[in-house]
């Protein structure tokens, strides 16, 4: 009777440990809302897209991915290049701003145009404040260009994904 009693106690301590330790890794959440990305787009209803103008924050696949979905096939719409995005006049340099509705610990940020990496930021595995802006140097492209911004999770294999649909020139 004792070791049952002794397994019950330690099970009701440990299970709060556990709450907290899965309700941070599942509450995680960001994504670009200026220039706005395609979520913050679908969120604004600019553009008519499915389940992720109720949550733009969403966008979370495995790391290394090169996609606006982040390889999850509930927001396959991010993916289409063809859907009406507005693209953001800027000059050589731009400006991103993360929003962030439940921080986690950040190893880095990471900027894309096609293959290219234009730039990274170290998260430094500290949790980004409510809002996180990096400029960015987009280097000698022109014309309509479609950036991939990548928020790589520390204490996970996800990252956030979140493409930005930019005139720059």
């Amino acid at each position: 009777m004792n070791k049952r009693l002794i397994a019950a106690v330690s099970g009701a301590a440990l299970a709060p440990a556990f709450v907290v330790v899965l309700a941070g890794a599942a509450s995680a959440h960001g994504y670009i809302n200026s220039p706005p990305s395609r979520q913050a787009q679908c969120a604004q209803r600019t553009v008519q897209c499915g389940d992720i103008k109720y949550e733009p924050q969403s966008v979370e696949g495995p790391k290394g991915l090169r996609s606006c979905s982040g390889g999850n096939a509930r927001f396959a719409e991010l993916d289409n290049d063809a859907l009406g995005w507005r693209a953001t006049p800027v000059g050589r340099t731009a400006t991103f701003r993360w929003t962030f509705t439940a921080a986690h610990r950040t190893s880095n940020w990471q900027y894309y145009i096609g293959n290219t990496l234009l730039k990274e930021v170290s998260g430094n595995d500290a949790q980004p404040p409510s809002t996180v802006s990096h400029t960015v140097n987009l280097g000698n492209v022109s014309g309509r260009q479609k950036l991939l911004a990548v928020w790589n999770i520390a204490d996970t294999t996800n990252a956030f994904y979140a493409c930005v649909d930019l005139q720059v020139g």
